[in-house]
Parts: structure tokens; C-alpha cells; sequence
């Protein structure tokens, strides 16, 4: 399990890490470019002043003018000052050509100590003096002789280290700078943080009040909205599973009631027993469908059942919900009216799922009707487009908005599950559902059909 670290210590470690690490890049590029300049211009001047002084020494001349300087040549142009001396093969100064005695003994001495070969070009020498970059090579006028010409660098390598030390300066700087900063950005984002916490903690107590938060940063103002709305839900969802748990209990005393008063006729004598049983087992119908419909809606609400759709005729499955509900029609005396396309209307569905879509909408249709039903199917373009519709009193303009809604029950209304599940069926193939008002309460289904047959 990772360390657990509060937003302040993290915020803290953050900022200071990347204060120290741009500052110390800085640091060392800096470092490389003075290493450079020392490697790349003074090194190539060292090496063409070398390059006059073998050439004065060759002629036999004791420097380019005659008098041992060479103040006109291209030395001083990178600021370093460059001096010549001869050594004897072992490293013993012979003879400064120009320079400071001590500091070409100095150097006399490093040679030999260090066995340093001729040939050698723009290397940089740190000695008690200062700092200097040599070239050693063989002295063009005497074989037994070395020709040590060098620059003294020590005002640069002085300045990188002023600025070594500016720089280290203000990384101490920035760091107390972050600190400070990171504590006081980390609580500007930590407060809102624990605030939402202990909301969201609220929440999972069952506590579902709404807070007032107001905050500056977009991200935080979001969450908390986000979590308002969560709670608005929330109350909505309690609210009405409530009324759900309402009407189902008054839907299920009701045939409950019908059940016991029927077994207490037959135990008593004071019903026939065929007519008990008739009722009893009306009324436990009455129960299965319920408890079906409940245990439908909850399999849909996790998603679509299981089973493979496959494509059918829609009109068939009208014409069989029509067919299993025409007895409840009949004691009503209703007729049904068919606007039914010739052509075949197919729709890639599982065939319970359609029969629970259109057998509750025709249900709900015998429910109201005063005297037909009328059910169009057709097909038009890439849609598949089936009504509904009756002659009932139609639907209340205040319930119109909520007909779909889980177990919302409107006047006159049953339990608050059928329509649901229309809902629910519809969404899981795409579909969309309205519902208006014409002579009677008219529901009309649309399902995309391309892709699907």
C-alpha cells in the first residue's frame, strides 16, 4: 500500500523538487557554457598565439615584436592573458618569454610533476596562483626544449563561481519561497477538499440536505454542484420509492384481501368453495403480474436482460399482445381499429421485451378507453413507428411530463411500474416514447431500424 500523503506535503515536495531542479539545470548549463567558452575560444586563441610564438621562435626572434611581447595579436579578445615559456625536456623552466616568473615556475613545476606530453592542448590547470589553460608542445628553435604557452582564466572560472554561488543563493530562496507558497496554495485547494469530503460523507449517511459552496476554482464549484444534483436525486429516488412502497402495498391488500376472505368462506361454509377458488386465483394473478413486473423493471434497470435479439415482425407482436387481452377488452366492450403497413416492420428485439413494451401500452389503453383502440404500425424510412392510441379522457396535462417515470401513479393510475418498463424496453433498443393527447391518450414508439435487421 503506497504512503499516504496530505495535499500540503505533496504540494510542498512538488514545487520545491521543480524550483531545485530548473535552478540547478540552470546552474549546470551555465557551468557547461563557461567550460565551453574555455574549451572552444580561449583553447583556439591559446592554440593560434602558440602557433605565432613557434613561429617567432623559429626565426630566432625572442617574441613577435623583437622585445618578447605580443600585446598586438589576437590574445586578448576572450579577456585571458596569455604568456610563453621554454622548458627543458624534464619540465625545468629554461626561460619566460613573457609572463610572471612565479606563475611559469608554477607551471614548470605542474609539467614536471605531471608528466605532462607534448602535444598537449587547451588544458586547464588548477594551481594555488589561479587557474590557466596550457599548451605544450616542442620548441621549434632547441630540440631539447618544450614551449609552454598559457592563458590566465582565473577571472573566469572566478565569475562562474560568483555566479555558482548567486545561483545556490537564490535556490536557498526559492526554496523558502515555495514553502511558504505551497502551504498557502495547499490549503486553498486542501479546505475545499475536506469540505466535499465531509458532505460526501453525509451523503453516505443518509443525511440528504443540499449545501450552499461557493468556490473560485471551476473544478471545485463543479464537484460541488455535481454533488447537489446528487442529492436532489437522491431525495427524488427516496421520495419515490416511498410512494412506490405506497401504492404497491394498497395494490397488494387488496388482492390479499380478496385471497383471505375467500379461504375464510370455504373454512367457514359461507362460500362456495368453486366460487372461493375462482377468486382466489384471479386475484394470485393479479399478484404474479405484479411481482413479474417489479422483478422485470429491476432485471432492466441493470442493463438489457440477457438473450440475443433477433428481428421480427412488430405487427405480429401487436396482433399477439392484442390477442392475450382481448378477453379484459371484451368485458368492456371495446373494439380495435388496425393502420398496419402491408409490408412487414421489422425491428431487431428479443420478443418478451417487445411483448412487455406493447402489452403495457395496450393494457393501459383497455384501462381507459371508452369504446376502441387504435394501433398503427409502420415503417417509415430507417424508423420503425408504432401508436397507440384510445378514446379514453386522455392524461391529465399535469401527469403528461411524468407517465414514464418509475413508479409515479397519476390519477387513476395502477401501480406505477407498466409504463415504466416501456420506458425501460424502449431505452435498452434506442428508442424514444412520447405521449400527447388527441380524442383519448395517444403513445407512439420510434426505434431506429438500420443495422439492426
Amino acid at each position: 500500500m503506497k504512503k499516504q500523503r496530505n495535499i500540503r506535503t505533496r504540494l510542498s515536495v512538488t514545487m520545491i523538487g521543480l524550483t531545485c531542479a530548473i535552478l540547478l539545470a540552470v546552474m549546470a548549463a551555465f557551468n557547461l557554457a563557461v567550460q565551453s567558452y574555455i574549451r572552444s575560444r580561449v583553447s583556439a586563441q591559446l592554440s593560434e598565439v602558440t602557433k605565432n610564438i613557434s613561429e617567432d621562435r623559429r626565426e630566432g626572434e625572442p617574441g613577435p615584436r623583437g622585445d618578447g611581447r605580443f600585446d598586438d595579436r589576437p590574445d586578448r579578445v576572450t579577456g585571458a592573458e596569455y604568456s610563453a615559456a621554454v622548458l627543458a625536456q624534464d619540465g625545468s623552466l629554461k626561460l619566460v618569454l613573457h609572463g610572471s616568473d612565479p606563475v611559469a615556475r608554477e607551471l614548470a613545476s605542474y609539467v614536471s610533476d605531471h608528466e605532462v606530453p607534448k602535444d598537449t592542448k587547451g588544458k586547464v590547470v588548477f594551481l594555488d596562483s589561479g587557474t590557466y589553460t596550457i599548451s605544450v608542445l616542442q620548441d621549434p628553435m632547441e630540440a631539447d626544449s618544450r614551449l609552454l604557452v598559457y592563458a590566465d582564466v582565473t577571472s573566469i572560472t572566478a565569475f562562474s563561481q560568483r555566479v555558482n554561488l548567486i545561483l545556490l543563493l537564490v535556490i536557498l530562496a526559492a526554496v523558502v519561497l515555495s514553502v511558504l507558497l505551497s502551504r498557502r496554495f495547499a490549503g486553498s485547494f486542501a479546505k475545499p477538499v475536506q469540505t466535499l469530503s465531509e458532505f460526501a460523507s453525509e451523503i453516505g449517511g443518509g443525511k440528504l440536505e443540499q449545501r450552499e459552496l461557493h468556490y473560485r476554482d471551476t473544478e471545485f464549484q463543479k464537484l460541488a454542484d455535481s454533488m447537489n444534483g446528487m442529492v436532489r436525486e437522491l431525495n427524488d429516488a427516496k421520495q419515490k420509492q416511498e410512494t412506490f412502497f405506497q401504492n404497491v402495498s394498497h395494490e397488494l391488500r387488496t388482492p390479499l384481501t380478496s385471497i383471505r376472505g375467500s379461504a375464510e368462506g370455504i373454512v367457514y361454509g359461507v362460500i362456495e368453495p368453486q366460487e372461493a377458488g375462482r377468486v382466489i386465483l384471479c386475484e394470485s394473478d393479479k399478484l404474479g403480474s405484479m411481482v413479474e413486473d417489479i422483478l422485470y423493471l429491476s432485471r432492466m434497470g441493470k442493463g438489457r436482460p440477457e438473450g440475443k435479439p433477433e428481428p421480427i415482425d412488430l405487427r405480429e407482436v401487436l396482433s399477439l399482445c392484442v390477442s392475450e387481452q382481448r378477453v379484459e377488452a371484451e368485458k368492456k366492450k371495446l373494439t380495435f381499429e388496425y393502420a398496419f403497413d402491408e409490408a412487414p416492420v421489422m425491428l431487431s428485439i428479443r420478443e418478451q421485451d417487445a411483448q412487455r413494451l406493447f402489452g403495457n401500452l395496450i393494457s393501459n389503453a383497455i384501462r381507459y378507453a371508452n369504446e376502441k383502440i387504435r394501433l398503427s404500425c409502420r415503417q417509415s424510412g430507417n424508423r420503425a413507428i408504432v401508436r397507440v392510441a384510445d378514446d379514453g379522457p386522455g392524461i391529465a396535462q399535469e401527469d403528461l411530463p411524468h407517465v414514464f417515470e418509475r413508479f409515479y401513479k397519476g390519477k387513476d393510475g395502477n401501480h406505477g411500474i407498466g409504463l415504466a418498463i416501456v420506458q425501460s424496453v424502449a431505452s435498452a433498443y434506442d428508442g424514444t416514447l412520447r405521449v400527447w393527447n388527441e380524442e383519448g391518450a395517444v403513445f407512439e414508439a420510434v426505434f431506429p431500424t438500420d443495422d439492426r435487421v
